[in-house]
């Protein structure tokens, strides 16, 4: 289970951030190299002092990845930035990434862990490497939960363009549901804003995750600061 730094610690009492990148946004109708585009974005993520930054990069080949998420590690340095890598849990492990994120086809979060105790952790070292999950139901939820999931991502909450083919939004009213049915950090995604981002700190959400958000801000560290306030 999560055992947080000093940094993530603080989602008792303020907001726990995630950045979520999409490349492919980014590279529409910029002739730029794709790579160098998201790490642009990264850099800004963590001098804006945003918690955690989830390269989500699923149709780019392995060795891109890999050189990505090295490259956003270097930039982290010694800032409290936790770097956590989607589905790829091999690229998160190689490169000595804070975390995988896993989706609906990823591996299951108990063969996740498997491969985590293979490599020693998180026994020696607790809170070294995190793995959560993306849900969109309580089930989902609490199946994570008992897996060994470390966090949860659930929504989306609210209206977005990319979930729009997928049904109705899940609601503050789950979310609420969701939160108080397990004991690990529960982050709310999908149409999040500055605006709305407080009724989910309401709902019982331990923070938020966010693509266009953080993405298209142009200046991430407003952003980051108002919704720290909340």
């Amino acid at each position: 289970m999560l055992h947080p730094s000093s940094c993530e610690r603080a989602f008792l009492t303020r907001p726990l951030l995630c950045y979520v990148t999409d490349g492919r946004r980014l590279s529409l109708g910029d002739p730029s190299p794709r790579r160098g585009l998201v790490l642009q974005r990264i850099e800004a993520a963590i001098r804006a002092k945003i918690d955690w930054i989830q390269i989500r990069e699923k149709d780019i080949c392995a060795k891109d990845y890999a050189a990505l998420t090295r490259a956003a590690i270097q930039a982290v340095d010694k800032q409290v930035v936790r770097i956590l890598v989607n589905d790829r849990i091999d690229i998160a492990l190689a490169e000595n990434a804070g975390g995988v994120h896993l989706g609906e086809q990823s591996i299951p979060v108990t063969e996740a862990r498997r491969l985590l105790e293979q490599n020693g952790d998180p026994a020696k070292q607790p809170g070294s490497f995190i793995a959560g999950v993306s849900c969109h139901s309580l089930a989902d939820v609490r199946s994570a939960w008992s897996g060994g999931a470390d966090y949860v991502f659930f929504g989306p909450i609210f209206s977005t363009p990319s979930k729009i083919a997928f049904g109705e939004p899940q609601g503050l009213k789950k979310l609420e549901e969701v939160c108080h049915a397990v004991e690990i950090p529960v982050l709310a995604i999908g149409g999040i804003t500055t605006e709305n981002a407080r009724s989910c700190l309401s709902a019982g959400a331990s923070g938020i995750a966010a693509i266009r958000l953080f993405q298209d801000a142009v200046d991430m560290r407003s952003v980051t600061e108002k919704l720290r306030q909340l």
